[in-house]
């Protein structure tokens, strides 16, 4: 195992009703890389730095990131999280988030007069300029990713005459091509890996000269963590993941732990969501967090744990993480008098 270990025990432990295997020893295998990744830290830092420059109010469409804590921390410093743009008042700011939007909604912003800040991740940026190009060259763009996510959404409304969604390997009978011999899969960035590849050998298998995109869609810090969680479920009896359930990536973790070895597994918002009953002959737990999750999540789950023995966490890391994106460039202006011209002209 690749790691080093220390101890963290809580201030007021608390005797346990679970018992571990017999002469089992209680430990914690901590995933690394985990929670945040540099898309979502850039994503709410953007909505902090415009509290911070333009003052509140500030209207998010949609969840920033898919993150119950942090929408409700930034909720309370000022931020307004609406559904769609034109619950945003004229001559207001709004933000859209990490996971990417249509054409279409640059378009609503502008007839109604708002100022804008992008804070979609460089990575769904990407995606999204993929599915442009090859629409221009007339590719039937296949995106494989799950019906009615944001960003498949915004990646959708990028090319909608040439992207047809195929949401996993079951899904793959029922695509429809006008060329066999020009189509291209793309991808929403947060899915499993495993899954993501069984469905582009199924379209492989029916379009021999399906074309690949320049480079992996699935975000580093994506592959990461299940790279991660993979080494972690081998050894686990119990894998908990912190996330929140509308939060694609963090779904896909606990998926990947029970396809890896895992006896069992479950996602949590957080510490208060954890059940004693799930410790029951537990020797080994795996703790990882979705890339949407403050490590501040992760520490409350420790906490818990070592309060019921299991004190002794054990750093699993098999790879290192260094991305870091810069701020959206609409930071560095005046947006407040950018939409207050709207207004006037």
């Amino acid at each position: 195992m690749t790691g080093t270990s220390d101890r963290r025990a809580a201030d007021t432990p608390e005797a346990t009703t679970a018992e571990p295997a017999a002469g089992g020893r209680r430990r914690v295998l901590l995933a690394a890389p985990r929670g945040y990744c540099a898309g979502v830290d850039r994503a709410v830092i953007a909505v902090e730095k415009a509290l911070e420059q333009y003052g509140a109010p500030i209207y998010v469409r949609h969840e920033i990131v898919h993150n119950k804590y942090v929408v409700q921390t930034l909720e309370k410093k000022g931020a307004i999280f609406v559904e769609e743009t034109e619950e945003v008042p004229e001559g207001e700011i709004v933000i859209f988030s990490a996971h990417g939007v249509a054409p279409t909604v640059h378009d609503e912003a502008q007839r109604g007069k708002l100022a804008t800040i992008d804070a979609t991740c460089p990575l769904v940026t990407k995606v999204h300029k993929e599915a442009v190009r090859y629409a221009k060259e007339d590719y039937d763009i296949l995106l494989i990713g799950h019906e009615g996510h944001e960003e498949v959404i915004g990646t959708s409304g990028e090319a909608p005459d040439h992207i047809t969604l195929v949401d996993g390997p079951d899904d793959v009978k029922n695509v429809e091509v006008r060329d066999p011999e020009k189509v291209v899969w793309l991808s929403q960035t947060t899915l499993s890996v495993d899954e993501t590849m069984e469905t582009v050998d199924a379209l492989q298998g029916r379009y021999p000269n399906l074309l690949s995109p320049p480079s992996d869609d699935i975000c580093y810090a994506t592959q990461n963590r299940q790279t991660a969680i993979k080494q972690v479920a081998a050894e686990a009896d119990l894998v908990l993941v912190v996330g929140s359930r509308n939060s694609s990536n963090s779904v896909r973790l606990v998926e990947t732990a029970l396809t890896h070895g895992a006896k069992d597994g479950h996602l949590v918002d957080n510490a208060e969501e954890l059940d004693e009953t799930w410790l029951e002959g537990v020797e080994t737990i795996g703790l990882s967090s979705g890339a949407s999750v403050p490590e501040v999540l992760v520490d409350g789950v420790l906490e818990w744990l070592a309060q019921r023995g299991w004190d002794e966490v054990e750093i699993v890391k098999p790879v290192d993480e260094h991305m870091q994106f810069s701020l959206p460039k609409e930071l560095r202006r005046d947006l407040r008098s950018e939409a207050s011209e709207k207004l006037r002209a």
